[in-house]
């Protein structure tokens, strides 16, 4: 699966359009009722439609806030807190074991609507922004927080390792999200990180 790269686009926000204020807590509703169809049924099956109702709203409610469905996607994935920077377990292999810890459980319900919209954003400028501030930028700096942390006990990565190290995770956590969406005992997350993630930071140059 090839990883969601970086957009320079700017950030979505709900479009604002003239006229009566608009209710946050409609807001809210949409944006919900749009990550339970993209949890439960993907990306192919979210449209404005479905979302108004079972919002119990207008299709103009949707409009006024984003105007087009892949924008409220942005909008609702950009919220999500998807890569979690593990606590300081005392060595690089510990912190990246932990880090992937996620993987021994189910998918969550944000996890899912991410997952629905990995195909679908290499296509979509909106949809790969959203997953571009929801995991690459996240795991990107919890990688380098886990770098620093190896630099300051006296292990320190070599920055082109720490790239390498940046794209095998990308690419895993994708993995994860399409094709191994099922859980992983403990041990083979432990064996992930043993025979692919410390040997790509500890090989020679």
């Amino acid at each position: 699966m090839d990883p969601v790269t970086s957009t320079d686009l700017p950030a979505s926000a709900p479009h604002r359009s003239p006229g009566r204020p608009l209710s946050p807590e409609l807001s809210e509703q949409l944006v919900a009722v749009a990550v339970d169809i993209l949890a439960d049924e993907g990306w192919g099956r979210l449209n404005s439609d479905r979302v108004a109702a079972r919002a119990r709203a207008g299709k103009a409610g949707i409009y006024r806030r984003w105007p087009t469905m892949s924008a409220l996607v942005r909008h609702a994935v950009s919220g999500f807190d998807l890569v979690v920077c593990p606590e300081d377990t005392g060595s690089l292999r510990g912190d990246l074991v932990a880090l992937l810890q996620p993987w021994t459980q189910e998918l969550s319900r944000e996890e899912r609507a991410a997952a629905g919209l990995v195909g679908a954003a290499r296509h979509d400028d909106e949809l790969r922004a959203g997953l571009d501030t929801a995991v690459v930028q996240p795991l990107g700096a919890v990688l380098d927080e886990l770098a620093r942390r190896a630099g300051a006990r006296g292990e320190p990565v070599d920055p082109e390792r720490l790239a390498l190290l940046r794209t095998l995770v990308q690419a895993l956590w994708w993995e994860r999200y399409t094709a191994f969406s099922t859980p992983l005992p403990e041990a083979e997350v432990a064996a992930l990180v043993d025979s692919v993630l410390l040997p790509a930071v500890t090989a020679p140059v």
